[in-house]
């Protein structure tokens, strides 16, 4: 992290000002963006008027310029007023009446109201704000002692243009005070000054906001530094010295001690405490904080970094890229900025889900220079000496190799008064250098990663040929880290050397309840994956886990876990039909023709070519839902709902003395199923990680452990599951893959048999019901002659394992009790059969050993 951090001062990607940053007063320290969490509060919200004493435009001398905010602690250091040059203002004159008095009583109650000045007088307000400023006052008058209830309106005298009030000057309503209170409060001219909300005019305060201080300083306004890092007035800061804290909301509320002040000296016109909005609070303490000018040190952002190598020509990158380039990057052609650099590695990121590539560049486009010093005991030290005399920073490449070198040997301690002089050596003098005893925020820290994870020398193959190293294949974490761990470890890398240190990014939203509640121990909603363990088993949570959209918030909870239970359920029985069915399978057994098994095979492979590309493709992609879905949804639609049930009367019937290997179809099926298992397990082993390695010691307990294993490579597996083959025969079964996969004929045939097939279960369905039969293999089935043309009816048969199947002139579905009778050893109801538990041709053929 030293060495990182110092490379920044070496390529003069550091600087030490003062400027507004966001301060936590109970922690007295300085807050990056990435520590700030918002969450809704109520504020005291108050309108205060600056009496202007000079202003080229006559009219305004004398008037009131009023302006709203949520900060009243904030007035005591107002320097300036902002205004909208294209703003339109008006001056009104406030006319006050009265209702359930005489005028006589009126006239007294308003020479006694603290908003007295306002009669006969004028205000100087944004035009599109006047009814609102108009409300906020009329809320404030109320009523009075004698019963005498005020009403406001403020008409329009004149109207101006922002520009023209250039020149203008207010003064404090503190004035009285002297010294910096009785400072000209100049008008200066703010392109961010708006008409949404307040009066139109913006209270400048350097010290405590980032438009402030730019505006002011731009003007030749200097902060003040009159709040403390606990957040208290400065002792020498006129009567409010050593009060505070100004976070405190006792301390801003309508009766507190700064709506007090302003009230007796006329300048307060409206307050109160019911203005809800966003607030900044602190991830740590979560107490309020503040904006407050401090000396920190900063990373600039808008700096150019002239030791990152320019991008190529615009007439270079045309050829290496291939296309055009984006206007935008034009200036990328120069050596960028830090702020450059990253956006340009945004664009080159993979982000998923995609819309996280906008969520942080939009961040990196508007965000402030980054502030890297923290005022806290303990953590990794700014290594820098500091020139007493000039205030800039020693960069001398062998004074930050002794520090390097220290600190790797003794950690952050080595960071010493005591060893100043060792590490300056004999070419300085420790007594004209300031030791930096800041720490860095640990957002460095964590953004440092990369440099000594991929840089360690661990891993050769990350190493370029220039020397550099690759970036990351992927950075995965919540979503809340594209302002945090994400952006630290972008805007490092980019600082250092020019690029991401990330190809892809992954975010994953956060865990809720069952009722998509935040999870909380004290409410009790929260889920014990251990408990789930010892429940349910581990593969229940990683099933879960990639069972949901990890994209967005996912929910968790009882119902939700047995719900993913039956699915596991359902893959574990998968898996437990295909160990038994390929119990003493063997080589001899086997059929490596694909091309010589029956269609119904060669249609099971073409959906599992299928599913093999639709599986690789949601690895690649991250899809971890779909994933799950289609492994989920191959083994219960496609092969127990539809393959195993049409299958399972050539597995148990089609063995017998006369055919010890199985007949044709028997071994082209035991032969796909063997297929099946060795892909199935792979695609499961990364979800279910304990139940394939139990499914796969089952049947190769002497073979190590299935996480050893590749992802299956089907082009190959489709003839020697446990072998990869040559490179000849791999490539011919390649084309064979792609030939399954493209055969969209076999497939459409198919899917319209299935179709048709979940009709004819449909129309069973009531007769089982009625029990005038008790299962499909006792009805008979008369289809239209337009139905499932393509198939012959004894095949229909056995496909929708149904005792036979006839045909008739239309496109309808009929079923009725069949009349043949049932075989005795494999229950088909077939003509052969003369008598119920007499055998039937195929039955008596396997078993005839002669």
């Amino acid at each position: 992290i030293v060495r990182e951090l110092l490379k920044f001062a070496a390529n003069d990607m550091l600087y030490r000002g003062a400027k507004p940053v966001m301060w936590s007063p109970v922690e007295k320290t300085a807050l990056a963006e990435a520590e700030i969490e918002y969450e809704d509060i109520v504020s005291t919200q108050i309108d205060v008027a600056f009496e202007i004493v000079e202003s080229p435009i006559a009219e305004l001398v004398g008037a009131h310029a009023v302006i709203w905010t949520t900060t009243p602690w904030t007035i005591p250091v107002n320097q300036a007023l902002a205004y909208g040059p294209e703003v339109e203002y008006v001056l009104a004159e406030p006319m006050v009446g009265g209702s359930t008095v005489g005028d006589q009583q009126l006239d007294i109650a308003v020479q006694t109201h603290p908003l007295r000045h306002l009669v006969g007088g004028r205000i100087l307000i944004a035009r599109p704000l006047l009814k609102q400023v108009e409300d906020r006052i009329q809320a404030t008058l109320g009523t009075t002692d004698d019963g005498a209830r005020f009403m406001l309106g403020l008409e329009e005298r004149k109207i101006f243009k922002g520009s023209d009030l250039a020149g203008t000057i207010a003064r404090h309503p503190m004035h009285a005070l002297g010294g910096f209170f009785a400072r000209p409060r100049p008008f200066l001219a703010g392109d961010f000054v708006t008409t949404d909300s307040g009066t139109g005019l913006v209270h400048m305060s350097p010290d405590h906001g980032e438009d402030d201080f730019d505006l002011c300083k731009a003007n030749g306004i200097d902060p003040v530094f009159a709040v403390e890092g606990d957040g208290k007035y400065r002792e020498d800061w006129g009567w409010l010295g050593g009060q505070g804290s100004v976070i405190n909301p006792k301390f801003n509320a309508p009766d507190g001690p700064i709506c007090t002040d302003l009230r007796e000296s006329g300048g307060l016109l409206a307050a109160s405490a019911d203005y809800k909005h966003s607030y900044p609070h602190s991830w740590r303490s979560k107490a309020k904080v503040i904006y407050r000018c401090t000396p920190q040190w900063f990373v600039p952002m808008d700096r150019v970094m002239t030791h990152i190598e320019p991008k190529a020509p615009r007439e270079q990158r045309w050829e290496s890229e291939g296309g055009a380039i984006n206007p935008a990057e034009e200036d990328l052609c120069a050596a960028p900025t830090l702020r450059q650099a990253a956006i340009h590695a945004i664009d080159r990121t993979r982000f998923v889900p995609e819309k996280g590539r906008n969520r942080i560049g939009s961040m990196v486009k508007d965000r402030p220079d980054w502030v890297l010093s923290r005022q806290r005991a303990w953590g990794v030290p700014i290594t820098l000496f500091v020139d007493r005399k000039t205030g800039v920073y020693l960069n001398d490449p062998i004074v930050n190799d002794r520090i390097v070198a220290a600190v790797k040997a003794g950690g952050v301690d080595a960071w010493s008064d005591a060893r100043a002089q060792e590490y300056l050596g004999d070419a300085y003098d420790a007594a004209d250098y300031e030791r930096i005893v800041d720490i860095l925020d640990v957002w460095f820290d964590s953004g440092c990663t990369h440099a000594f994870v991929l840089e360690s020398g661990r891993w050769p193959a990350l190493v370029r040929h220039d020397g550099g190293t690759h970036s990351a294949d992927l950075y995965l974490e919540g979503s809340d880290q594209h302002r945090g761990w994400f952006q630290s470890s972008l805007l490092e890398s980019c600082g250092t050397r020019g690029q991401a240190p990330y190809k892809a990014v992954l975010t994953h939203g956060f865990t809720m309840d069952a009722k998509g509640l935040k999870q909380s121990k004290s409410v009790g909603n929260t889920t014990d994956p251990v408990k789930v363990m010892q429940t349910n088993g581990a593969d229940i949570i990683r099933l879960w886990a990639l069972s949901v959209d990890f994209t967005e918030d996912h929910r968790i909870g009882d119902e939700i876990l047995k719900g993913v239970a039956d699915q596991y359920r359902k893959l574990r029985n998968t898996f437990r039909y295909l160990l038994g069915a390929l119990e003493g399978f063997s080589e001899e057994e086997r059929i490596t023709d694909v091309a010589a098994m029956p269609e119904l095979e060669r249609y099971m492979l073409s959906l599992l070519a299928d599913l093999d590309a639709k599986m690789a493709r949601a690895v690649d992609d991250f899809d971890f839902n779909s994933y799950t879905r289609l492994l989920a949804d191959f083994c219960n639609e496609d092969l127990s709902a539809f393959y195993f049930d049409i299958r399972k009367d050539v597995l148990y019937c089609d063995l017998g003395p006369a055919a010890p290997l199985g007949t044709d179809t028997r071994r082209a099926y035991r032969s796909v199923l063997d297929i099946l298992f060795h892909a199935l397990v792979r695609y499961a082993a990364p979800v279910l990680v304990f139940t394939a390695e139990e499914v796969w010691g089952t049947r190769y307990p002497e073979a190590g452990s299935v996480h050893l294993l590749e992802w299956p490579n089907l082009e190959t597996v489709l003839r020697h599951p446990r072998e990869s083959g040559d490179p000849e025969q791999a490539s011919a079964e390649g084309a064979l893959g792609s030939r399954l996969r493209g055969n969209d004929e076999l497939k459409e045939k198919w899917a319209e048999l299935r179709q048709l097939r979940n009709q004819v279960n449909e129309a069973i369905e009531p007769l089982r019901r009625e029990k005038t039969v008790r299962s499909s293999l006792e009805a008979k089935v008369v289809l239209g002659d337009h139905l499932a043309k393509q198939f012959a009816w004894p095949e229909l048969a056995e496909l929708f394992i149904t005792a036979s199947v006839e045909r008739m002139h239309g496109n309808t579905v009929t079923i009725t009790p069949t009349t043949d009778h049932k075989c005795g050893r494999c229950w088909r109801h077939l003509p052969e059969v003369t008598e119920d538990g007499s055998l039937c041709n195929r039955c008596d053929t396997v078993l005839d050993a002669a």
